[in-house]
């Protein structure tokens, strides 16, 4: 319900402010799992995504974000996301569990496969933890591409600008091959930032993107 309100009262906001353009929005099924697999190029992006799709799209993000500002705190909330501590050793696959019970009970699940916002607009290598959901539930994956949230709000800036963002929301892609394999794991996850790239447009780096420890 919270959910709803939330999205009923910010929607005309976003789009008025941000004008959106959404293309593939049938692509998304209505009912069942999927995992929505998107480019990172700003923190906006967690928003965008979720407002502009009919289906609750959950996220998993730091624990900071429940416990500091209370209106981000709210947001977060709001939003559906889930809180994860990030500074456990167990954080990367108590992140893929938690996805995993999400898609298993029917729900949408986003995640960033290149693991932190890009640098520099480029589009890095995705790190296998798409694959591994994608292998293990039998999910299928729906590739997004977002464009101009960097924008929006660049690194760096904490006031957004205003700017139009586009949303392109690819074909859903099902694989084939065991979440055990490495080398499965390592070619399902190219498959997903290939289709990403054609999406964004992105130029390809076939290297991880720098950590940035304040990122989602």
């Amino acid at each position: 319900m919270l959910y709803r309100l939330t999205k009923i009262v910010s929607a005309p906001v976003l789009h008025l402010l941000w004008p959106t353009t959404v293309t593939g929005h049938e692509h998304v099924p209505t009912t069942g799992p999927a995992i929505m697999a998107s480019n990172h190029l700003s923190v906006v992006d967690s928003t965008f995504l979720p407002l502009v799709l009919r289906r609750q799209v959950r996220f998993v993000a730091k624990a900071e974000y429940f416990t500091g500002n209370p209106v981000t705190a709210m947001w977060m909330r709001a939003t559906g996301q889930i809180a994860i501590d990030r500074q456990s050793p167990t954080a990367a696959q108590d992140m893929l569990d938690t996805a995993a019970r999400v898609l298993r009970g029917g729900e949408l699940f986003g995640i960033y496969p290149e693991g932190t916002r890009s640098p520099d607009g480029r589009l890095y290598r995705g790190k296998v933890g798409v694959a591994w959901l994608a292998l293990a539930t039998g999910a299928p994956v729906l590739p997004v591409g977002m464009v101009g949230t960097d924008k929006v709000l660049p690194i760096g800036t904490s006031v957004p600008r205003l700017g139009r963002v586009q949303v392109h929301i690819g074909k859903p892609m099902t694989f084939t091959g065991s979440e055990t394999s490495a080398r499965d794991r390592r070619r399902v996850t190219d498959e997903i930032m290939a289709a990403i790239r054609d999406l964004s447009g992105q130029e390809y780096v076939s290297s991880y993107a720098p950590s940035r420890t304040q990122d989602k």
